[in-house]
């Protein structure tokens, strides 16, 4: 375990793509730890009906690759990579450009990392209203980020993706999930990291996001 205050271990549990550690065995041990930290996380109602598939097996990850590359390829076309929200900006310029080459790695490594782990909730929630929707997601967030605290902890590098949900049915078909029965809700690439020395990212100030009582009266 990482000598790490709680502050510091949720200030410093960044994206992890191109820091993954593609030789070093990742332990089993390691990831069932992080994910008994995951499933004390709350959820709505305690109804507790997340569920987690770790895939570890070369052939398995190769074929998710090969799925993930699509979605990269049909993310990047239709435009759903952002630009940087300051484009005048030369910081963000860069920082738009560090993310793109970092992502890009990932999807051209991802048959390479130790494991993955794709976080699922039971039920289908397509065209459900939003509060539906909400809770559900509200339900499993929640513990997905607990795990990848979990492994900063433990010295472990996590990313948190979705692009391969453009193919959600297609991946639901690799892993044996049930889809007409089960949402996958996120991805997550997980190793030992390349180093531990993680620092807190580049924010906007909070006062430029905060508002009391009102939208109108802040911010």
């Amino acid at each position: 375990m990482l000598d790490l205050t709680p502050d510091e271990l949720l200030t410093t549990t960044r994206t992890v793509r191109r820091r993954l550690d593609l030789q070093r065995p990742l332990d089993r041990a390691l990831i069932e730890q992080c994910l008994a930290v995951a499933v004390q996380a709350p959820t709505g109602g305690n109804r507790q009906d997340w569920a987690f598939v770790v895939v570890t097996e070369a052939e398995r990850k190769a074929a998710m690759a090969d799925v993930y590359r699509r979605a990269w390829d049909r993310y990047v076309e239709q435009g759903v990579l952002a630009p940087p929200s300051r484009p005048d900006d030369p910081t963000e310029r860069r920082q738009a450009r560090r993310i793109g080459r970092s992502a890009r790695h990932l999807v051209d490594h991802l048959h390479d990392v130790p494991a993955i782990v794709v976080a699922c909730h039971h039920g289908r929630f397509d065209g459900r209203p939003a509060v539906v929707q909400a809770s559900m997601y509200g339900s499993v967030l929640p513990a997905v980020w607990s795990f990848m605290l979990a492994a900063r902890a433990r010295g472990l590098g996590a990313a948190w993706t979705t692009i391969h949900l453009f193919y959600e049915e297609e991946f639901a078909q690799i892993l044996g999930i049930p889809y007409a029965e089960v949402t996958q809700v996120a991805m997550v690439p997980l190793a030992h990291s390349v180093g531990v020395d993680f620092r807190p990212g580049r924010r906007a100030p909070v006062e430029d996001v905060l508002f009391w009582e009102a939208w109108e009266s802040g911010g």
